[in-house]
């Protein structure tokens, strides 16, 4: 896939203040189907370099189904199903031709809940670059040493890099887990609520970590915390669900995407006015 391709102007809904960043990905008419069952309709939306962009919205609105497409990660599921067109840098993800295994290297994830290998600290980290062919020692060093003083824990754990990943604290572990998704050099990379089982202490250090990392990287990330929402993030997705009143089930819904000042202080949908108020959700 090409490293750059020109993307136009973002599909905004709040787009006055649209700046010259480069877009990374663009989203159009996005749809995510399970079965028969239609998750999330109607997404369109442009995410841009260097940017923290945050999915907020009530429990079940399909925020992490959005966030797994910009990965391909829902191709693991059996009965998933994508459409429309979601690009990065104008490669369409989702044409036969990509390599989704190359996808999830350019783009790494980062889950709910820690999730070390039960692995040495050091191995964790390694783990990718062993994978994609990478056997020298001294640029495994390299490379363990570099992602995991980019996830601010070097000073930490470079005394016991033999030592036990699930040996580490809860917040450590993600710090781990950063490490290792990003000892690939993605150029992007998702986070699904990765706070939520961590300690207020912890959180703040994720959060550090995140402002700090989108000098290098595009960042993602899926909370159901808004007060993280408005402190990390430069742009929010705020999503909903409708009812099918044929099937009884509900679909999520992108109700409105802009500057995160904006989206908290003067949004233009009365529904995200009262989700981000906290009278429903």
């Amino acid at each position: 896939m090409p490293a750059e391709a020109d993307l136009g102007e973002p599909l905004e809904s709040r787009n006055s203040d649209v700046t010259k960043t480069p877009p990374v990905f663009e989203v159009k008419d996005l749809q995510v189907f399970y079965g028969s069952h239609r998750a999330v309709k109607d997404v369109n939306i442009a995410i841009r370099q260097h940017e923290i962009t945050a999915f907020i919205g009530p429990s079940g609105c399909g925020k992490s189904t959005v966030l797994r497409c910009f990965n391909r990660m829902n191709d693991l599921i059996d009965n998933a199903r994508v459409e429309g067109t979601l690009t990065y840098h104008g490669v369409d993800l989702y044409d036969q031709q990509v390599d989704a295994v190359e996808v999830r290297r350019r783009i790494g994830m980062v889950f709910q809940r820690p999730n070390p290998f039960p692995k040495s600290i050091y191995d964790n980290v390694a783990f990718g670059p062993r994978v994609a062919g990478t056997r020298a020692k001294s640029t495994l060093d390299g490379v363990v040493e570099s992602s995991l003083r980019a996830a601010a824990l070097w000073d930490e754990v470079k005394d016991r890099l033999k030592s036990s990943g699930l040996g580490l604290s809860g917040g450590q572990q993600q710090r781990l887990c950063i490490a290792r998704a990003i000892a690939l050099e993605p150029e992007v990379v998702l986070m699904d609520e990765p706070c939520s089982a961590l300690d207020p202490i912890a959180t703040a250090r994720i959060e550090d970590l995140m402002q700090e990392m989108k000098q290098k990287y595009t960042i993602l990330i899926v909370t159901h915390n808004m007060q993280q929402a408005a402190r990390v993030s430069d742009r929010t997705a705020f999503f909903t669900t409708e009812l099918n009143s044929e099937s009884d089930r509900r679909t999520g819904v992108l109700v409105e995407f802009g500057r995160t000042k904006m989206m908290f202080s003067t949004p233009s949908d009365e529904r995200t006015e009262q989700y981000v108020t906290g009278r429903f959700g």
